[in-house]
């Protein structure tokens, strides 16, 4: 029996899907690492000035919002959180443009920052969470089935 051609994955999708893994890596890979070595990222996070709580409200920023665009669930929700991520992050630690070395780091913190928010507005895709949750979106809140 042959499949309709609806149901099977765009290109636009596994590109979605490609773009999807690929910023969301980053994240994951960052929020690793800074739990890996906990004494030392409380130290780094000192040494800014910032609490032990807004530490560990990264990592699970970075960790949790990074599988959220990963697997594609409430991808719209934590792509537009990564996104603001990244522009405070770039606004605030990396403007010191006589650095060459800090204006990369904040011209790349604008670029994902970009591509966040265009994967916030355009959604995750047929190939995730969400797509199978919209296929199944029959008795699923409307407000879940707009943030899919």
């Amino acid at each position: 029996m042959m499949e309709n051609a609806a149901s099977q994955p765009r290109l636009a999708d596994l590109i979605l899907l490609l773009g999807r893994l690929l910023l969301s890596l980053i994240f994951l890979h960052e929020g690793s690492s800074l739990i890996a070595d906990i004494p030392a990222t409380l130290a780094t996070f000192e040494k800014l000035g910032l609490p032990a709580l807004v530490t560990f409200a990264v990592i699970a920023l970075q960790i949790g919002a990074g599988l959220s665009v990963a697997v594609g669930l409430l991808c719209r929700l934590g792509a537009t959180a990564l996104g603001l991520f990244c522009l405070a992050t770039a606004f605030l630690f990396h403007t010191n443009f006589a650095s060459q070395n800090e204006l990369l780091h904040f011209e790349k913190d604008l670029a994902i920052a970009g591509g966040m928010f265009v994967l916030a507005v355009r959604g995750a895709g047929s190939i995730s969470v969400d797509g199978l949750l919209k296929r199944q979106a029959k008795g699923l809140h409307p407000w879940l089935i707009g943030m899919l």
